[in-house]
């Protein structure tokens, strides 16, 4: 137990904007309690699994609608060193990694090594869960020669990795094969114009609104992602108000294996059929789009 006497530093987090809130909190603080699982991947003893679960305990409380990072071991390993942390998901979904940029932390708040991790054999992290992870840095991984063994701490590195790589444009296979080299430019330098989008935030952008010939209404948007792990939307309750904010349209879509990447904008367009339009003859010289449940409005 030697190596749980010294506390680190503060845990980091992400938020999450835009998602739904649920009902999965403490009585009295009103922050949320989280569940902690293992992955199938490792072998403890119950030994093991009695000190995670205490480490577990003493973490303070999260808001909702967050992603944390809190260290809890360094081991030196081959010139390198591990990091054993605790990760805590307080979305009320799953969620799914592609890679997260890690930095470590002396006491004094120096970064002194950083990398990028691939995520893939985490699988989906389950909502209001806590799952210990081990991250290995390698001697390339130092940015200095002295690596602290107390008072350290672990972070995300969300400012440079949201500097350094620029918001692409995300087209479906179908929307690449069908659209010509010039709309994909002009797509292209749409995405590129919008304003900076910060690293954890999702919003949905308005595009256009129109009636087709069989009078269903067509809508396309913008679902911009700043997240550093793909965006994954499977189903989605959507409403359409018109300029004088009367309701014209509303429906339940369900998206197969629809993913957005990280950091990158997807077109998408939804349509409405006309049996569900419930305004005939709507003003659609403004609009809003936005789902009930999360009250996120585009303009257009």
């Amino acid at each position: 137990m030697a190596l749980f006497k010294k506390k680190n530093k503060e845990e980091t987090i992400i938020g999450q904007n835009g998602v739904p809130n649920t009902s999965t909190q403490s009585e009295n603080s009103g922050k949320v309690k989280t569940t902690l699982i293992f992955s199938p991947d490792w072998e403890l003893s119950n030994q093991e699994k009695y000190v995670y679960m205490y480490k577990h305990q003493q973490l303070p409380l999260l808001d909702e609608n967050q992603f944390s990072i809190k260290g809890i071991k360094l081991l030196p390993y081959d010139g390198g060193f591990v990091i054993v942390a605790l990760l805590r998901n307080t979305l009320p979904r799953a969620i799914r990694f592609d890679s997260i940029d890690l930095i470590l932390l002396d006491e004094e708040g120096k970064t002194v090594a950083k990398k990028q991790f691939e995520m893939d054999s985490l699988g989906d992290f389950p909502p209001f869960s806590c799952m210990p992870w081990r991250f290995l840095f390698t001697d390339e991984d130092k940015l200095s020669e002295t690596i602290p063994a107390e008072g350290w701490s672990i972070a995300f590195q969300l400012a440079q990795s949201s500097s350094k790589r620029a918001h692409l444009l995300d087209l479906d296979e179908n929307w690449d094969q069908q659209l010509s080299p010039v709309q994909k430019d002009q797509l292209e330098q749409l995405v590129a114009g919008l304003p900076a989008i910060s690293a954890d935030d999702i919003n949905f952008m308005g595009l256009e609104a129109n009636f087709t010939e069989t009078e269903d209404l067509a809508v396309t948007v913008l679902i911009r992602n700043g997240r550093l792990q793909s965006l994954d939307l499977e189903q989605i309750l959507l409403t359409v108000e018109d300029a004088a904010g009367d309701i014209v349209c509303q429906g339940n879509f369900t998206l197969d294996n629809f993913t957005v990447k990280p950091n990158s904008t997807r077109p998408w367009t939804f349509l409405f059929p006309n049996e569900i339009v419930m305004k005939s003859n709507p003003d659609l010289s403004m609009w809003k789009i936005y789902s009930p449940s999360q009250q996120e409005k585009v303009e257009s």
